[in-house]
């Protein structure tokens, strides 16, 4: 049986629901790794207020940065596929109707000046 060794292929829309899967997946274990780090740091400093502030705006800064690089890029990422595949869900501008230019006649060129009265 030949058939039934070989691997079921993925389909696209299932390659990109793992994907988003794994990455957010990513993103909220690197968070909650970020955060441990932040409580063991404040637990291990003891009360210096100034530090403890310090490593706590660092931990924010850290995990708020991770979310929106990762939000920001699946939303490039789904808006280029989108594009893409001429998703009929997005709104298209309807493409400009132009008349087709008319003719303007080509101006003469203007003709020497004559004196108004003749030369002697």
């Amino acid at each position: 049986m030949v058939g039934k060794d070989r691997a079921k292929p993925i389909r696209e829309l299932d390659l990109e629901r793992y994907r988003a899967l794994y990455g957010l997946t990513a993103v909220v274990l690197s968070n909650f790794a970020i955060v441990a780090v932040a409580i063991a740091g404040v637990w291990r400093l003891g009360g210096d207020k100034s530090v403890i502030i310090g490593v706590l705006t660092a931990a924010f800064t850290a995990v708020s940065t991770m979310t929106t690089a990762y939000l920001g890029i699946k939303a490039v990422s789904n808006t280029a596929q989108a594009m893409a595949q001429g998703d009929p869900r997005r709104t298209q501008t309807p493409p400009e109707t132009t008349t087709p230019p008319t003719e303007t006649p080509t101006p003469t060129p203007p003709s020497p000046r004559t004196p108004d009265h003749p030369h002697p």
